[in-house]
């Protein structure tokens, strides 16, 4: 039986307003994950190809701005900019309710949205990533990791059936209303953390390019981050294929609707919960690195039962809500040992530079993999290509398991860095 105790990190005030803040934005955007391409299914007819589009619009920021994030997050406060990042995604998603409110809503307009809202989150969630390290020590990052897992498994549970009510009851477009809202909220309470950060280190600042070329530098000659980054960007390829297809797949082959497709992304937050919750035992007897593959296998094999499901009857909502909390499950657990593993083998000096590049190396391809799902989804039907997309997951979860490097890492290296300043 789990339980949630309040000790370790519970008792660091700034660490739980920072949790606060992430926690309500999660809950907003767990709405706007499902009322986005609702919108863009339901409302306005969006073909396999513009949902491709739409996913690769969203991530395609990762591709242009992450190596220069790392170096303004090196350079910088990471407080202004994770600030940044909540206030330019509550103003972009205000755009998609005007939108239907004045009838000019399109699918260019959420394109647009989705590329302002991704542009913020490839500042400001590398920013907050290296603002956790600073504040609470990298021999901590698999508690704080798992915190923020397991409240971003409850808002999973509980947002998405708030979203489906909102939806058949608002439209999905007025439902974002709810996500614009949690981002002011959120900036709000990260303007009460009082914990100084660390000053910038006083040296001679070279040109742009040559920082970001650091950051690629180390990356790709620590074999453990490169091993990580060619494997987590081949799984962000398919997940991305998947999520080009997996909507309308539900919508239109298995005869969901908003609510249902709400209770089952309410049902995927118990996996996500589970993870969180039995991440930091797990990692301690098994050991970081394993949990990182058996994620993967986690999710690979979600992604081949999505296909299994039968179409339109009466056990379609259980089947699939079970194969979204094993998906949840297995991308919480590999989620929170690696984010907590590169974070521990990186000197503080070039965090934000490394987890910008490693952001840059697993998502910046993303958008080719949500192309491909789009084009895959034409050619071969929307279950044709789920099958494929889980094929290909189970040879990836394989190779990780056996030949991967972070299967040698049991527990994370222990480095003494300079942290945060608590004041009062």
């Amino acid at each position: 039986m789990f339980r949630i105790r309040f000790d370790g990190l519970w008792r660091n005030p700034d660490f739980v307003r920072l949790w606060l803040a992430q926690g309500i934005s999660d809950f907003g955007s767990y709405i706007s994950h499902l009322a986005l391409p609702l919108t863009a299914a339901v409302l306005l007819h969006a073909s396999p190809m513009q949902m491709g589009i739409l996913s690769a619009i969203e991530v395609l920021p990762f591709a242009i701005f992450s190596l220069h994030a790392g170096v303004l997050i090196d350079r910088n406060r990471r407080m202004p900019l994770m600030m940044f990042r909540d206030i330019l995604c509550a103003l972009s998603l205000l755009v998609v309710p005007i939108a239907a409110w004045g009838g000019w809503l399109s699918m260019p307009v959420l394109w647009v949205v989705g590329f302002l809202c991704l542009s913020g989150e490839v500042v400001g969630g590398s920013a907050h990533q290296s603002y956790v390290a600073n504040l609470i020590g990298k021999d901590r990052l698999v508690e704080a990791h798992s915190k923020f897992m397991a409240t971003s498994s409850t808002a999973q549970l509980a947002a998405p059936g708030l979203a489906g009510m909102l939806i058949h009851w608002l439209t999905a477009p007025m439902a974002i209303l709810f996500n614009a809202a949690s981002f002011i909220v959120s900036a709000f309470i990260l303007r009460t953390i009082r914990a100084v950060e660390p000053p910038i280190e006083v040296r001679q600042r070279e040109s742009v390019w040559l920082e970001i070329k650091a950051g690629l530098r180390l990356v790709w000659y620590t074999p453990l981050l490169r091993a990580l980054a060619i494997q987590t960007c081949l799984w962000q390829l398919l997940n991305y294929m998947l999520a080009a297809v997996l909507v309308l797949f539900a919508v239109r082959e298995l005869g969901m609707d908003a609510a249902r497709m709400g209770m089952s992304y309410m049902f995927g937050g118990l996996g996500s919960m589970l993870a969180a919750l039995s991440a930091e035992r797990l990692g301690k007897r098994f050991g970081v690195g394993p949990m990182v593959g058996w994620g993967f296998v986690a999710t690979a094999v979600s992604w081949l039962s999505f296909g299994l499901i039968p179409g339109s009857v009466s056990t379609t909502i259980v089947w699939f809500s079970l194969c979204q909390s094993l998906f949840s499950y297995g991308a919480t657990m590999f989620s929170i040992h690696y984010l907590a593993t590169r974070a521990a083998v990186t000197p503080d000096v070039l965090l934000g530079r490394m987890i910008a590049t490693m952001r840059f190396f697993t998502v910046a391809p993303a958008p080719l993999g949500a192309l491909a799902g789009g084009a895959l989804g034409t050619v071969c039907g929307l279950r044709g290509a789920i099958y494929v997309i889980g094929g290909l997951g189970a040879v990836l979860a394989w190779y990780v398991v056996k030949h991967s490097p972070a299967r040698l890492i049991l527990v994370l290296p222990k480095r003494h860095e300079q942290g945060m300043v608590g004041v009062g």
